[in-house]
């Protein structure tokens, strides 16, 4: 399957359908900033050669792809695409993604790699931006500061200001809300070069769209030609599911927003021997290992009493990734309020479980936990036998102070 996958993401040339055959859609409560930027008339972008960096989430609000509207807008020359992790497509997990094509408008568009092997292999290249008088990003986020999709625009970002071209985000929702801010704060800077994992010194789940990212970084950046076009319609208290818009898998383990919902905290498990479902039909909604005493986990976490969340046995074997064709003993988590549901606390609880029943078969990747997490913090607390509550107490403190630094930089209310 994989292997089929790679294929079709390698192919030389590849035709979007039509918008004009796409079935109508009812107009969306949220109005995307590829929507905004229409309804301006590609003010911003007129006169220019573009490079968009997108993928296969990058639509506007009736369904359309981006990289086609843009080609079709008058005034506008879209002269190349740049794609992220897991390529345009975002129908593969393969580690380099090669370039490939698109034909729009008559036209053939180069799609160049942004995941070429290693961290420099996600930065624009000067060759990248020749002929490029302006960077449009229009990509889905998640909301996980460990997610890379951000990472690379802010390196984008970079070389933007270094070649001294336009930057333009048009922004998105952040799904799981702009609300709620969760987990440690990056505070160890010197990470920010070792990995995209830790490439701004905010909290795990830090509640920002993807321009509100790009306002933020670019206080440090002081790039004069950044332009965010913000959204219209959305509030910072919204799910993605109560914006009219239809979800697009924004990579290939986040399928649902369930899966979104739980990764802020579900996803730090993946620097360690614990499965996160990756290989099955719910990743992140699953964990388990050959190794796991199920029964024991499954009591601890139910006697935490979390909100918003229950637990139940629920075996799996991967088809793919860690574990795979093993049958893992595991868990299945169910979100019955995302409201009150806090994937980071989830994840304080199943750790503390796992480090006191599975000393010997548990185990963290360290530098790697130390990249996910952004600070050496929480590794030292665990040495010291702190309390749940104490680590909890040192994360909320930080989201506390870090809601307020952001204040200057929000788009919406």
């Amino acid at each position: 399957m994989e292997a089929r996958l790679a294929a079709f993401a390698l192919a030389v040339l590849v035709v979007l359908p039509s918008a004009a055959h796409a079935a109508p859609a009812r107009r969306p409560k949220v109005l995307l900033g590829i929507d905004v930027l229409e309804r301006e008339n590609f003010a911003p972008l007129k006169g220019l050669r573009v490079g968009l960096i997108a993928n296969h989430t990058s639509q506007d609000g009736q369904g359309r792809s981006t990289a086609e509207v843009l080609a079709a807008a008058s005034g506008v020359r879209l002269v190349e695409i740049l794609a992220l992790e897991h390529g345009f497509f975002v129908d593969t997990q393969a580690a380099h993604i090669r370039s490939t094509a698109l034909t729009l408008d008559g036209r053939t568009i180069p799609i160049l790699s942004l995941y070429r092997g290693g961290f420099s292999g996600m930065r624009p290249t000067p060759g990248d931006l020749a002929g490029v008088d302006a960077l449009v990003f229009d990509v889905q986020d998640v909301g996980a500061r460990f997610y890379t999709y951000l990472a690379s625009m802010a390196m984008a970002m970079e070389a933007a200001k270094k070649a001294g071209i336009k930057f333009v985000v048009l922004d998105r929702p952040n799904p799981i809300t702009g609300n709620i801010i969760e987990g440690p704060i990056l505070d160890d800077l010197s990470l920010r070069r070792e990995s995209p994992t830790s490439y701004f010194p905010v909290p795990v789940r830090h509640g920002l769209t993807a321009g509100e990212m790009a306002r933020f970084y670019n206080a440090e950046l002081k790039d004069p030609q950044l332009l965010v076009v913000p959204m219209s319609g959305w509030r910072r208290s919204m799910w993605y599911d109560q914006t009219g818009l239809p979800w697009t898998p924004p990579s290939p383990n986040i399928p649902d927003l369930d899966a979104a919902e739980l990764y802020p905290g579900i996803g730090i498990f993946e620097s360690s021997n614990l499965s996160v479902g990756r290989g099955t039909p719910e990743p992140f909604r699953l964990v388990g290992a050959p190794w796991l005493d199920a029964e024991a986990t499954l009591k601890d976490l139910r006697a935490a009493h979390l909100p918003g969340i229950r637990f139940v046995r629920q075996d799996f074997t991967p088809v793919d990734s860690r574990y795979k064709d093993e049958r893992c003993r595991g868990l299945r988590l169910i979100i019955t309020n995302r409201r009150v549901m806090r994937p980071v606390n989830v994840f304080l609880v199943l750790n503390q479980s796992l480090m006191r029943r599975e000393p010997k078969d548990f185990q963290w990747r360290w530098p790697e936990l130390k990249e996910t997490m952004g600070t050496d913090k929480f590794r030292a607390m665990l040495a010291r036998g702190d309390s749940l509550s104490r680590i909890k107490a040192l994360f909320d403190a930080q989201d506390a102070w870090f809601r307020k630094i952001r204040r200057p930089y929000l788009l919406y209310r």
